[in-house]
């Protein structure tokens, strides 16, 4: 039997209207502990994810626990990207479980979920599991999340993957949102974003651009 190719995206990427994002306890005293990702990385990831979500109009859950009495604010990387929106605050390590975000996720409706936050091994495999139990489909934005040592962290991935996580990175959600040059409406957006917070990618960016005038859609346009 000949299986024949087309030209259209998998179901299984990412696009801006089809996940809800949730970004979990991205806050001081959980970053203290933090020491399977370097704190400046973590922070630039953080906000990577969040310009993203916010510029491609992502649903996006911002949730923190016990923010006033002992964690801290949420990092103002995310809360700048998201101006006015309210955060969930909870007592419980599992988002899941708290009545709130779950209101807030039905609402929204939609069966795909992204998550991202500290620690891994707590706060992000409690609701990775729990949405998969209950026949959510679970991405995790593995190099947007931290634990207190890096053997944690692997095995939360492990464990989430084993039970039907898929992992991604921060990069790659950004470039699958956007996912093609052509689409000139969102192209300046994602090339900033890439700017700020890319790292030798967002670098190489300025320098083409710089030096050449260089676009990644040049090609897609000259055949037009």
């Amino acid at each position: 039997m000949t299986t024949n190719a087309t030209p259209t995206a998998g179901a299984q990427l990412v696009a801006p209207k089809d996940h809800t994002l949730i970004m979990i306890d991205f806050q001081s005293q959980m970053s203290f502990a933090t020491k399977s990702i370097d704190a400046v990385m973590l922070r630039n990831n953080a906000a990577l994810v969040a310009h993203a979500a916010a510029g491609f109009g992502v649903s996006t859950i911002l949730t923190t626990v016990a923010e006033r009495s002992f964690s801290g604010p949420m990092f103002t990387e995310i809360t700048d990207a998201f101006p006015g929106q309210a955060l969930l605050d909870r007592t419980s390590m599992n988002t899941w479980e708290d009545a709130t975000v779950i209101e807030r996720i039905n609402e929204i409706g939609k069966n795909r979920i992204v998550l991202t936050g500290l620690w891994t091994s707590v706060c992000i495999v409690g609701p990775a599991l729990s949405a998969i139990d209950q026949g959510f489909e679970v991405y995790v934005i593995a190099d947007a999340c931290g634990d207190v040592s890096e053997e944690a962290h692997e095995r939360a991935m492990e464990r989430m993957i084993q039970a039907g996580a898929r992992p991604m990175t921060s990069l790659q959600y950004l470039l699958e949102l956007q996912r093609d040059w052509a689409r000139t409406e969102t192209y300046d957006m994602t090339t900033g974003i890439a700017k700020r917070f890319g790292g030798a990618y967002g670098l190489g960016i300025i320098y083409a651009k710089t030096m050449f005038g260089a676009s990644e859609g040049s090609h897609a346009q000259a055949a037009e």
